[in-house]
């Protein structure tokens, strides 16, 4: 069965591991979007304390109500629907809503995340600077938690089996946020990997930066590509260029 495009997790051995990979135990509370048949609901209800399942398939939804006693469904967009008290975050997500749905999460504090993703999706987020994965998602996500692939999935871990193969990634948000304004460096980023190929200083120009900033920008990174940028020099590069 699929229903908006979303493949299910039938393989145990790999839910039996999402979960240990995120240490549920009963004081846990947690979120699951998108439980589909409910194969890794199942798993968690016998692990945490509580969890919320979040399901836009009204079929879906009426076939895990009421199956668990400690899993309230949660009707509706994980996009829209207001968002439960919850510490951890386990979910194979539907992958047409991957870069949404988790900048939705990283705005909300919580302890870790275990959530499956396609793979090509899943090595941007984690891709370090000079490669070509390397993106605005790599570094939207690395200002707000530390993302790491766990594993990849192979395409036969699902049903229906989907063309792509999948990757587990878990997520801990940064204690410390490196200040910024998040607009200014999300505006940054989006500029200059619309223009990946072109240098900085270019780039910045055709976002209309002026001169007189650009002067006091270092000159090194002004002559490197986007994709050539660390995190922290991103950062700066926003603090001078909010400024104007």
């Amino acid at each position: 069965m699929k229903k908006l495009g979303q493949h299910f997790l039938v393989d145990r051995r790999i839910i039996a591991r999402i979960v240990d990979y995120a240490s549920i135990d009963r004081e846990d509370r947690v979120l699951e979007i998108g439980p589909g048949t409910g194969n890794l609901t199942e798993a968690l209800s016998e692990r945490a304390g509580t969890i919320f399942a979040i399901e836009v398939d009204a079929n879906l939804a009426t076939s895990l109500e009421g199956r668990f006693q400690n899993v309230s469904v949660l009707r509706g967009d994980a996009l829209r629907v207001p968002l439960p008290d919850y510490n951890k975050i386990v979910s194979n997500l539907p992958y047409q809503i991957s870069s949404k749905i988790t900048f939705r999460l990283l705005e909300r504090p919580f302890d870790l995340a275990v959530l499956m993703y396609q793979r090509e999706f899943a090595e941007r987020m984690v891709a370090r600077p000079g490669t070509k994965e390397f993106g605005r998602l790599t570094l939207n996500v690395a200002l707000r938690a530390e993302a790491e692939i766990l594993e990849r999935v192979p395409r036969g871990a699902f049903r229906p089996m989907p063309q792509v193969e999948s990757a587990i990634v878990r997520l801990r948000p940064r204690e410390n946020r490196i200040p910024v304004d998040e607009r200014a460096f999300d505006d940054l980023t989006r500029g200059l990997f619309s223009m990946r190929r072109k240098k900085v200083k270019r780039s910045l120009a055709a976002m209309g930066v002026p001169s007189e900033i650009l002067s006091r920008i270092d000159p090194d990174l002004l002559e490197r590509r986007p994709q050539e940028l660390f995190l922290e020099e991103v950062v700066d590069l926003a603090r001078s260029v909010s400024r104007r």
